[in-house]
């Protein structure tokens, strides 16, 4: 994915975003750097200037716990993304390769299908739908009826994103703040090199946002639909590790009781009664159509 220095190139985006007062760095009109400078990065964590160039040019692969650390601490990052900095140094040391398995356990399926009210899917890392219940399929029906079954691809390359998700461009940061988070292990992932490569050409929004290296990962969050069958609702959604499956991920919706929201699901939940129960086979294996 990327150029094949992702270290490098989330130490270049976040420099290249911090002010130069988080380090006390006075500011200058003639700074030619947008944030800072690599000597300001390495003089605040202890680093040569040197060693610190290396690292951002992917010639230096190994820096230690400790360095990591103070490299977070000079760039101001938040948990996540700290955790986000260790697990690509990690990744960089002992070039990790993982693709995750796309199987959903059947105990988690019977679960999701026995939740009439309560949308639901079965995400990978790469934010590919695995599996959904009956009312998480009708959710989002505009996307999985046309084949495609990757939430990030739809985002960026569907026009009818865009109706679906009237808050588009916060959605949009969103799932790639996500994916992020999601892969930062995932080296040598074919699948990730194909969906980031088929984005950055087909699409200079993803370009532009992927660039920025932002890293949140799907934990809680309100999110707004236009729906084709039952209009505008808002539901919360909360993301759930799937011991049995680390690469996997539930994420369950929400309406507010009493809400017109509700009332919303309430009615799509009619219509999701006629589908079939949850399939036993990834979403993510089938033809994508229609994009």
């Amino acid at each position: 994915m990327d150029s094949g220095n992702p270290l490098g190139e989330f130490l270049r985006a976040r420099r290249e975003m911090t002010s130069p007062s988080r380090t006390g760095q006075p500011w200058s009109g003639r700074r030619r750097t947008p944030g800072l400078r690599r000597e300001e990065v390495a003089q605040a964590s202890g680093v040569s200037t040197d060693y610190y160039a290396r690292l951002e040019q992917g010639r230096e692969k190994r820096p230690s716990a400790q360095v990591v650390h103070a490299l977070a601490r000079a760039l101001g990052l938040d948990p996540e993304e700290t955790a986000h900095l260790h697990q690509l140094a990690r990744t960089a040391r002992s070039s990790v390769r993982r693709g995750g398995g796309v199987t959903v356990g059947s105990r988690l399926l019977r679960l999701m299908d026995g939740w009439h009210h309560t949308p639901a899917l079965v995400l990978d890392r790469r934010l590919d739908v695995l599996a959904g219940n009956r009312l998480g399929r009708a959710l989002f029906a505009r996307m999985l009826d046309q084949g495609e079954t990757n939430l990030v691809r739809f985002t960026f390359l569907n026009p009818d994103a865009r109706d679906f998700y009237p808050d588009w461009e916060r959605v949009a940061r969103s799932g790639l703040a996500a994916l992020r988070a999601g892969s930062g292990d995932l080296t040598n992932d074919s699948r990730l090199t194909e969906l980031v490569g088929e984005l950055s050409l087909k699409s200079a929004e993803f370009r532009t946002l992927w660039a920025r290296h932002d890293v949140r990962g799907k934990a809680h969050e309100a999110k707004s639909f236009n729906h084709h069958q039952v209009g505008e609702l808002t539901l919360t959604y909360d993301s759930f590790t799937v011991d049995s499956a680390t690469d996997q991920q539930l994420v369950v919706y929400q309406a507010e009781l009493g809400s017109a929201s509700q009332q919303a699901l309430a009615l799509l939940g009619t219509v999701a009664a006629d589908l079939p129960a949850s399939p036993t086979v990834s979403l993510s294996d089938a033809p994508r159509s229609g994009l």
